[in-house]
């Protein structure tokens, strides 16, 4: 590990220890915010592929309910039934924090909550299959709205991950170490600098006793 041009003071070893401190402090504040960022991906991983298989499984109902209505009604009927929907949603788009991301909250409101004002048509002229269709379309409103939900907020999270995990590589392997390389060249090169100095204040003492020595003569 290289090690960052500095002059070899102890104003500047000081300033050094200091920024190591501050670095490792923040590095293990980091880690334990991955690692806390990590739990609520994979709480929320786990409960979106929940609600995904559910999705998938009312939408295949759906499919299949709507190709039965389509083989016993004609298509211009069914075109017909569904031209103008009888219901409409609002959506209102807010957020939470969570672990400093901001994920999207989804709250909707329907025009008409009874269960029977979502049939846009009249039941003389279709199928049971189209009603079934129609119903089970308007129940699993709900749950994709909330696996929409699920999936912004975990690719929100992956990236806070992604970006978290780069700062804390940074310290582990860049910082921290290139800090304390720097701070072991300086006090070396202190230490170097400070038997120097009292090998030539001991030769200047053998110098003055040589010399009293002599005077003494």
């Amino acid at each position: 590990m290289a090690i960052m041009r500095v002059n070899p003071t102890r104003m500047e070893l000081t300033r050094l220890k200091k920024r190591l401190q501050v670095a490792r402090r923040g590095h293990k504040l980091l880690k334990d915010k991955l690692d806390e960022l990590m739990k609520k991906f994979l709480d929320l991983v786990r409960k979106n592929k929940e609600l995904r298989e559910t999705v998938e499984e009312m939408l295949m109902q759906v499919h299949q309910n709507f190709l039965i209505a389509r083989a016993v009604m004609s298509s211009e009927g069914l075109d017909a039934a569904l031209m103008l929907p009888k219901q409409s949603i609002s959506l209102d788009v807010t957020t939470k924090n969570v672990m400093s991301v901001d994920v999207p909250v989804l709250n909707y409101k329907t025009s008409n909550p009874d269960e029977t004002g979502i049939y846009p048509y009249g039941f003389a002229t279709t199928s049971g299959e189209l009603d079934g269709a129609i119903a089970t379309l308007s129940k699993a409103l709900p749950y994709m709205l909330d696996l929409a939900q699920l999936e912004k907020s975990a690719q929100l999270l992956a990236q806070e991950i992604e970006k978290t995990r780069r700062r804390v590589n940074a310290l582990e392997y860049v910082m921290i170490p290139q800090l304390s390389e720097t701070i072991k060249y300086i006090t070396m090169k202190l230490d170097e600098n400070e038997r120097g100095n009292l090998t030539r204040l001991m030769k200047v003492k053998d110098m003055m006793v040589e010399q009293a020595r002599k005077a003494a003569t």
